[in-house]
C-alpha cells in the first residue's frame, strides 16, 4: 500500500510540474519584450494596449484603446496561465482578436510573463 501511494504521489508531482511550465526570467523577459515593442508599449496605447498591469487585469479593459469585440467578449482575466496560452496562439484562445503573432518557446514566453508581472 505505501509503495502505492508512493507512486501515485510521485505520478501527480510529475504531472503537476508538467502543468506549471518553465520558471520566468525578468530580466530576460525584459529584452524579450522590445520585440513587442513594435506594437505595445509599456504605459501607452499604441497599436496593442499598453502592458502596465495586465497581469490580473480583465482582457479588453484598458481605458481608450479600440479592442476586438472577440475579445471585450472573451470573459478572460490575464492570469500567468492565460497569458501562456494567448501568447502560444492568440487567435486559436480567442477566435477573431486582432492580434496575431505568436512565441513558440515555451521559456521566452515564461520570461516575458514574469516581466509583465513586474509593471504594476
Amino acid at each position: 500500500m505505501r509503495r502505492l501511494f508512493g507512486l501515485l504521489c510521485s505520478t501527480l508531482l510529475c504531472a503537476s510540474t508538467a502543468i506549471a511550465g518553465p520558471a520566468g526570467d525578468p530580466v530576460h523577459g525584459k529584452a524579450l519584450y522590445q520585440g513587442c515593442a513594435a506594437c505595445h508599449s509599456i504605459d501607452d496605447n499604441d497599436l496593442g494596449p499598453m502592458h502596465r498591469g495586465v497581469v490580473g487585469r480583465k482582457a479588453g479593459t484598458v481605458k481608450d484603446y479600440n479592442y476586438s469585440a472577440a475579445l471585450k467578449a472573451s470573459g478572460l482575466t490575464w492570469t500567468e496561465a492565460n497569458l501562456d496560452r494567448w501568447l502560444t496562439n492568440p487567435s486559436a484562445l480567442v477566435p477573431g482578436t486582432k492580434m496575431f503573432f505568436k512565441i513558440d518557446d515555451p521559456q521566452a514566453r515564461a520570461d516575458i510573463i514574469a516581466y509583465l508581472k513586474e509593471l504594476k
